[in-house]
């Protein structure tokens, strides 16, 4: 499956490249688009949860990494308010 990086902007100005092992994290942001923590939030469970059941289809077990990416970022959107928003950058295979 093709892997595909993509970054974003916390909202402090921190900057994240975060890793998926599938291209669906397409279907689910705009690159450029700026979205609130909660729908960031949401966007991303969908996404790598997605990207590792698809793993999980294809090689009987789910994608540690993207799940681990998921920790990640929602270990890091627990560090700001609910109130601010996150820019989602642009993709990168």
């Amino acid at each position: 499956m093709p892997e595909l990086h993509f970054s974003i902007t916390w909202p402090d100005g921190a900057t994240a490249t975060c890793y998926s092992p599938s291209t669906i994290v397409r279907d689910h942001f705009t690159q450029g688009a700026v979205y609130p923590m909660p729908e960031f939030l949401a966007r991303s469970r969908s996404a790598l949860t997605a990207a590792s059941d698809r793993i999980q289809r294809k090689y009987g077990t789910p994608c540690s990494l993207a799940l681990a990416q998921l920790a990640r970022i929602e270990a890091t959107a627990a560090r700001y308010d609910a109130t601010a928003n996150v820019i989602f950058g642009s993709f990168k295979e």
